[in-house]
């Protein structure tokens, strides 16, 4: 197993496929974009699933889902996947994108072997996600989102970043909207993971103050806490359910002691937080010759060292030297 000195166990494999994206979202990158990852320092897709197998059959990993970047990006998507799940056991696959290309690859996908997506969706207001995302891009994305739930990838799941004086009074029209569409909406906090380093909290949008704005339009009825276990949404049924919505609030209520997740960037690195400072690298021993079984130690070391939480509240906090799209979400 893949376990760390505080008893968590991670068994949700994050595997970063690229960290080029078509968007250039302000919470992640400036508008010129970054210096992409050289080709040749990427994982091969033989490397990629060779990794994942490791991390399925002998490390106990039973969700795998795939990042970026944007991971439509990725020629041999498909094919990953395919391979992903022939294997045994089969874990869950799911993908993190932003849906842009999804209407032309959702059908293919599902074939291969896909389970469910989640599609990041901040804003319904196109002004406003060309400001946002700096690309003139919505009705992609609103068509990949509508030929995903067609094609079976359910449940579709929907995450939103709600930022300060530009989308933070959408949180009932997101909500709106993914009810009509039968979609599962996630707020999640704006965290400290941008290319620029512009984090700062107080132009955070908190979950209080997502739920409180929630509250004035529809009926929210907390889950079970102790039903959560790993996942990161705290969840609330919709005016008497079934329909739900989660909040994400990894800065204001973190929830590291229950974290289950391990990270494998687009270049082979092993990340045991997505806020960690250091990575472990199975690329270079992986092109030196090591064995499943060389590798698959490796990576429980790596895990191993974990710390007990991101620290984000710490005074002494920094955030990590690479922003989310190199580290995958």
């Amino acid at each position: 197993m893949l376990a760390d000195s505080y008893g968590r166990v991670a068994t949700d494999l994050r595997v970063s496929l690229t960290d080029r994206c078509n968007l250039r979202c302000a919470y992640c990158m400036p508008p010129e974009g970054l210096d992409w990852l050289p080709s040749p320092e990427l994982l091969t897709d033989d490397e990629v699933v060779r990794l994942v197998r490791v991390a399925v059959e002998l490390l106990g990993v039973r969700e795998v889902r795939f990042t970026g970047g944007e991971p439509l990006l990725r020629r041999g998507l498909t094919g990953i996947v395919a391979r992903t799940a022939e294997l045994d056991p089969r874990p869950e696959i799911s993908l993190t994108t932003n849906a842009i290309g999804l209407a032309r690859t959702a059908g293919a996908l599902h074939a291969a072997g896909l389970d469910r997506v989640n599609v990041s969706l901040d804003t319904l207001r196109p002004e406003t996600f060309r400001k946002l995302a700096r690309r003139d891009r919505l009705p992609d994305v609103l068509d990949g989102l509508a030929a995903a739930a067609a094609a079976g990838l359910a449940p579709v799941k929907v995450n939103a970043v709600l930022m300060r004086d530009l989308n933070d009074d959408e949180a009932v029209p997101l909500l709106r909207f993914c009810l009509d569409h039968g979609y599962e909406l996630r707020f999640i906090e704006q965290m400290p993971l941008d290319a620029q380093h512009g984090w700062k909290r107080a132009e955070m949008v908190t979950a209080d103050e997502i739920l409180a704005a929630l509250a004035r339009e529809f009926s929210l009825t907390p889950d079970d806490p102790g039903k959560r276990g790993s996942a990161p949404a705290e969840a609330f049924g919709v005016d008497g359910g079934p329909a739900r919505v989660g909040v994400i609030a990894s800065v204001t209520r973190p929830f590291c002691g229950n974290c289950d997740r391990v990270r494998l960037t687009a270049d082979g690195q092993v990340r045991n937080c997505l806020f960690a400072r250091t990575e472990s690298d199975l690329r270079g021993p992986l092109r030196a010759g090591a064995s499943d079984a060389e590798l698959a130690d490796r990576w429980r070391r790596a895990v191993a060292v974990k710390l007990p939480g991101h620290g984000i509240n710490d005074p002494s906090f920094l955030q990590p030297d690479r922003p989310m799209s190199a580290i995958g979400g």
